[in-house]
């Protein structure tokens, strides 16, 4: 199993494997709850299972402190016929409260980065929920711009099903 180095002592963060299957649900309900959408999470160990480690839809990396989970994250690889290229779309970063504010996600985000570039990916792309102020700057800190002059759609399971 990979394990990626911060620069910043005893945190790291690891590729994961079907041994994880609740830690990773677990983080998917952190994030929900903080997210105030815990009522939305319908993930299971099983759907988890197929996705992330079948099918390899996702890449999850669960972010350690001495070896402790403390935070995970969540990405995949899209197309942008603009560039020609794949990109990096980043759905999760989740670092428990406590582990905030001390530089993690930007290791995070330079690893994500290290990552995409040896991929060929061009950009990163996330959604960010409106109220989320903290998120918001840091995303902008980084160089990251706001995509107002798109608005996102979204199908549900019963309107595909419509379809």
């Amino acid at each position: 199993m990979k394990r990626y180095k911060t620069n910043i002592e005893g945190f790291t963060l690891r590729e994961t494997n079907e041994n994880d299957l609740s830690l990773i649900l677990g983080f998917i309900k952190e994030i929900a709850e903080y997210e105030k959408l815990a009522h939305a999470v319908e993930a299971t160990e099983k759907s988890l299972k197929k996705y992330v480690f079948e099918k390899r839809r996702a890449e999850v990396l669960i972010v350690e402190k001495d070896e402790k989970p403390m935070g995970y994250v969540v990405y995949f690889y899209n197309f942008s016929t603009f560039t020609g290229t794949s990109g990096l779309y980043l759905e999760d970063v989740f670092i428990r409260s406590e582990y905030r504010g001390i530089g993690l996600g930007k290791e995070i985000f330079k690893l994500l980065g290290k990552i995409a570039r040896e991929e060929g990916c061009k950009r990163m792309e996330w959604v960010c929920l409106n109220w989320n102020e903290p998120s918001k700057k840091f995303y902008t800190g980084l160089g990251a711009i706001s995509m107002d002059e798109w608005s996102t759609f979204r199908l549900t399971e019963e309107y595909v099903r419509e379809l």
